[in-house]
């Protein structure tokens, strides 16, 4: 199977930009954006062949999630179940016959770490949510999750260590997170390699001078580490100041 997992930075502005294409021609199994940035009935795009569910922030123009599968899942649910989190569309989790699937929205930081207290409550409350998935079927998981793990994962790590996305706290919780029992699927196949990044500023050319980061994902639960084949980082696909991400995998 094909997962492909894309923030878009505001759907409407990406399929202007190529996003339509990107999408027919990857044909995956389960394509999941983030950062939709719209409510209901903004944009009319329904995939032939696709299921889709929409998950909308309460804020206009704000975060959001949707993921769009080919295969009709048993059960849908959106967010986390804690009011605290679940007004900014930012999780959807799909129940299939063998396995949990969900794309995520990571809370950002912010600039001087204005939301970094409440990103540490976001980080237990998700990863407890994962777990108790995990007891019961395996899980993978996609999307935005605002941190790059190791200084591998970025440019130019010591001139952002402390800045959102690589503070000790999140680069932490992110350790927590693969410590229970999941898998950077990247990283599960290419351990030390460098300078392939899914994020770059729209400032001061990032993206022309590959100044990015890594902090786009594919998680797994370890059981199904035998059933990789392969992660993918499409670098070459424009639309966004993300790139798309891909897992492949024999599910």
């Amino acid at each position: 199977m094909k997962f492909i997992s894309w923030n878009v930075n505001g759907l409407r502005a990406c399929v202007t930009k190529g996003f339509k294409d990107f999408f027919n021609d990857i044909d995956a199994d389960i394509f999941c954006v983030q950062e939709t940035k719209l409510q209901e009935g903004q944009i009319d795009f329904a995939p032939e062949g696709y299921h889709a569910y929409w998950n909308y922030a309460e804020k206009k123009g704000y975060s959001g999630t949707a993921i769009f599968t080919k295969k009709e899942p048993i059960s849908v649910t959106y967010g986390l179940g804690i009011d605290e989190h679940d007004k900014e569309g930012r999780l959807i989790t799909l129940e299939f016959d063998d396995f949990y699937f969900a794309t995520v929205y990571v809370p950002n930081s912010k600039q001087e770490l204005l939301r970094l207290d409440y990103r540490m409550v976001w980080e237990d409350d998700f990863r407890e949510y994962m777990l108790k998935l995990n007891e019961k079927k395996p899980v993978v998981f996609c999307g935005d999750l605002n941190v790059a793990h190791k200084e591998i994962d970025l440019k130019n790590p010591k001139t952002n260590h402390k800045n959102a996305g690589f503070t000790d706290e999140e680069r932490s919780k992110m350790t927590a997170l693969l410590d229970s029992g999941f898998t950077d699927t990247f990283r599960y196949f290419y351990p030390d390699q460098e300078g392939i990044y899914s994020w770059w500023s729209y400032r001061f050319k990032a993206r022309e001078k590959n100044s990015g980061w890594r902090i786009d994902y594919f998680i797994t639960s370890n059981s199904l580490n035998d059933k990789l084949q392969d992660a993918k980082i499409h670098t070459e696909v424009m639309g966004s100041d993300h790139c798309p991400v891909e897992l492949d995998i024999d599910l």
